[in-house]
């Protein structure tokens, strides 16, 4: 099994670590962990003022901000994986990720790091959901 982990440095994203850990059997021998990290988009009338060596440099280091903690948690769960960084709309990249990779499922925490706890889910989850066409498994 092919599976695309998306994880933003949240608490749900290192449950979502867990639960892939303790279900390692569950997906079967040779499973493979992509995990993802996207990071949102500067608006192009921010993006305009700064060089692009300058924008290249901002997105690693929020990734790198991001993954730090993932990728400790990864290890100390004892997961194989590979990392890759986007930078977009994360649900869109997420999604199209998935289909561009032949993955065979998604794994994300419910929520990330927005001020919207209340909802039943997040938006990056949400807009996941409406555009992927592989199964999305959400960890809560």
């Amino acid at each position: 099994m092919k599976i695309l982990m998306a994880v933003d440095g949240s608490a749900h994203s290192k449950q979502a670590i867990a639960y892939v850990k303790e279900h390692m059997n569950f997906f079967g021998p040779g499973t493979t962990v992509m995990v993802v990290n996207v990071q949102m988009a500067l608006p192009p009338h921010v993006a305009g003022r700064f060089s692009k060596t300058n924008i290249q440099s901002y997105y690693q280091d929020a990734y790198e901000k991001e993954m730090k903690g993932m990728r400790r948690a990864l290890r100390a769960a004892g997961l194989e994986f590979t990392e890759v960084l986007k930078v977009g709309q994360p649900g869109d990249e997420i999604a199209d990720l998935a289909k561009r990779g032949k993955f065979d499922m998604v794994v994300m925490g419910s929520h990330g790091r927005s001020l919207f706890r209340n909802l039943v889910l997040g938006s990056v989850a949400t807009r996941v959901l409406a555009a992927c066409t592989v199964p999305v498994l959400i960890i809560r």
